[in-house]
């Protein structure tokens, strides 16, 4: 049964995407069956991985309201060794649409389940919110989130509201949900500013914080621009070193029994 993990920070700008697609490809390297969940009404998963979104008849809205299959929605990407439910355009009315219907905050945790037989994970990359979305996002989220959290003293203002979310759902509608791990992203060994953040972040969620981080990039950034995971566009490259160490270091969390050597 695949690992479920929704990426989530309703700040925008930290890094979900990034994580979602470039950790995603990296655990497909390694040999998992790993499927990507664009939740993102912008689609910059679904961009990011050469996926023309305007060439697409459904997506992640057409599952969640109910209106399409999974089967015919899924796009699987050999060369990257991933799977994708992309979004499109459509999703962009879903928060609205969702608010009418039975069980709306549970619409993708419906969607998904059926489809964890099929993969050793599924990465869900959420909105820049904490609307309806990003909702279904963390009730879908059957074994964790992974925050991530940009290196700088104003990412750290609206940890508080998220944990305060997250906490409300534990206790109204998901009493299962727990966070996986909070991944510093944007990371400048340089300065004393990120030292200083990752000390603060570690204060806030003591043995919750990744030993590995991502570190400011140039090549990561240009990466999406080529519809490549970095793992493909850069692999040399200091952030395909940094989420390389992240896949190792999660898998060796859950327990999988793979060659990490290689």
């Amino acid at each position: 049964m695949a690992k479920i993990y929704t990426i989530v920070n309703q700040k925008g700008g930290v890094g979900k995407t990034t994580t979602s697609i470039n950790l995603g490809a990296k655990l497909g390297e390694f040999g998992l069956r790993v499927l990507i969940v664009d939740l993102d009404p912008q689609a910059n998963a679904t961009a990011s991985l050469g996926v023309e979104r305007h060439r697409l008849n459904a997506g992640t809205y057409e599952l969640i309201i109910g209106t399409g299959k999974a089967s015919e929605i899924i796009l699987h990407h050999p060369r990257y060794k991933i799977s994708l439910i992309p979004s499109t355009v459509n999703l962009s009315g879903a928060e609205i649409e969702l608010i009418d219907l039975p069980d709306r905050e549970k619409r993708l945790q419906r969607v998904l389940d059926p489809l964890r037989e099929n993969y050793d994970y599924i990465i869900i990359d959420c909105p820049p919110s904490l609307g309806l979305l990003t909702l279904n996002g963390l009730i879908a989220a059957r074994d964790g989130v992974i925050i991530p959290v940009q290196c700088e003293y104003l990412a750290l203002e609206g940890l508080g509201q998220l944990t305060q979310t997250l906490q409300r759902i534990r206790q109204n509608l998901f009493p299962e949900l727990t966070i996986r791990g909070v991944l510093l992203t944007m990371f400048d060994g340089r300065t004393n500013l990120s030292a200083d953040v990752r000390a603060e972040v570690q204060k806030f969620f003591p043995n919750l914080v990744f030993e590995a981080y991502i570190p400011r990039s140039v090549r990561l950034a240009e990466a999406p621009s080529f519809g490549m995971p970095i793992s493909v566009y850069a692999p040399e490259s200091s952030g395909a070193k940094a989420y390389d160490a992240i896949a190792r270091e999660l898998l060796l969390g859950d327990g999988f029994e793979i060659d990490l050597e290689k």
